[in-house]
């Protein structure tokens, strides 16, 4: 009678022993993802780093202590979303969506790379510059930018922004916050997103416009 007994314990055993291997297993692939994601983001902050100086250096030929601003540099979302985006407007953020104008191509759909411009808003009277990172649905994107809201001179990455406009146009959009761990309730006006290329010449416009007519 005692084997029944000694055989369910081994299978108890092993059960055991499985559950506990695969347990570690998902831990092991958690903790290899996480590792994954502090890599990443901490050679992201190197090469960001790294540009900071280089222009800091190229600005200034008298500064006098590039470590301590390698170490913390305080980043503007302007200066951070043009050497991220690679978009060369200057200027306060506010003024970027009429810059754009004849240089680069806008609109109102949601494109890796794309920088969203945030209209001047409340205490937000110089508006705001994102560059979006993924492109989620087309209603939820996630964007990288810097020098938000508490996060004065810091780079926050892929943070959670959902189109709140009625139309869908992204005209006015809600922010992931933090200490919350949900959506702010502020809705912010936005122009739309500015897109790396340049807009197609009016010729072009007009032969697709024809082309369309025709079909």
């Amino acid at each position: 009678m005692g084997r029944p007994a000694e055989a369910g314990q081994a299978r108890d055993k092993g059960g055991g022993a499985s559950r506990l291997k695969r347990d570690l297993n998902r831990g092991e692939l958690s903790y290899t993802a996480q590792s994954q994601r502090q890599i990443r983001a901490r050679q992201m902050m190197k090469r960001l780093t790294a540009a900071a100086v280089a222009a800091t250096l190229g600005f200034s030929t008298l500064a006098i202590a590039p470590t301590a601003a390698a170490d913390a540099p305080y980043w503007q979302c302007v200066t951070f979303a043009r050497m991220f985006s690679g978009i060369q407007i200057f200027g306060d953020a506010h003024t970027w969506w009429t810059q754009a104008a004849g240089k680069y191509r806008t609109g109102d759909r949601p494109e890796t790379g794309a920088v969203l411009a945030f209209r001047s808003h409340g205490r937000m009277s110089r508006g705001h510059v994102a560059v979006v990172s993924e492109v989620l649905t087309p209603r939820v994107i996630r964007i990288t930018h810097a020098n938000w809201g508490g996060s004065r001179g810091k780079v926050e990455e892929d943070v959670t922004v959902v189109d709140a406009s009625e139309a869908g146009d992204w005209s006015a959009v809600k922010v992931w916050y933090g200490p919350s761990n949900d959506l702010g309730t502020t809705v912010y006006p936005t122009h739309g997103f500015i897109y790396k290329d340049a807009p197609a010449p009016r010729m072009q416009l007009a032969s697709a416009s024809v082309a369309q007519g025709q079909q």
